[in-house]
């Protein structure tokens, strides 16, 4: 079972989260540059992102392949109306899903790991790499929101995925 992603999203959740207390609400709410997202829109990508890739975890944890759709991303932050969303609330609803889904890595099978899934029209990648491209596309966000010059790179983004 893979244990190694599920402790190193609980790790990156909890070493991750004063630094998201520490931001203000004002601060949260601006929006961010050349009109994108604020850090509560962003915050609220990842959300969503943690509730795309929860299906698509557990579906392929069940199954022999994994076939599903990608999401509009801005459509999706848009419509749950994150920016007027208080940034307490958010960082507590995050910090909670995520802790969720390392329950959930940490009880897939080893050999489910290999589970082919396609999402969209992309090419077909590993259960494990969804895992390990969703762990650093959290860290990639979590880079941007605290204001970080280095910013983690995930292969998925290539993909769409």
């Amino acid at each position: 079972m893979p244990q190694h992603l599920a402790q190193a999203l609980r790790r990156l959740v909890e070493s991750e989260l004063a630094g998201l207390q520490a931001i203000s609400e004002e601060a949260a709410g601006r929006p961010g540059q050349n009109g994108g997202w604020s850090r509560k829109e962003e915050l609220g990508h990842l959300i969503d992102s943690a509730a795309n890739n929860h299906q698509r975890f557990v579906r392929a944890a069940l199954a022999s392949e994994f076939r599903g759709p990608g999401y509009a991303q801005d459509e999706w932050v848009k419509l749950h109306g994150y920016r007027e969303a208080r940034w307490a609330t958010l960082t507590g609803f995050w910090r909670q899903y995520n802790l969720l889904l390392a329950r959930v890595i940490e009880r897939i099978a080893d050999e489910q790991l290999a589970t082919p899934c396609v999402i969209g029209d992309s090419q077909a990648v590993t259960l494990g790499f969804l895992i390990e491209d969703y762990l650093l596309h959290v860290q990639h966000h979590l880079d941007h929101i605290l204001g970080r010059e280095r910013m983690t790179e995930y292969p998925g983004a290539a993909l769409g995925v």
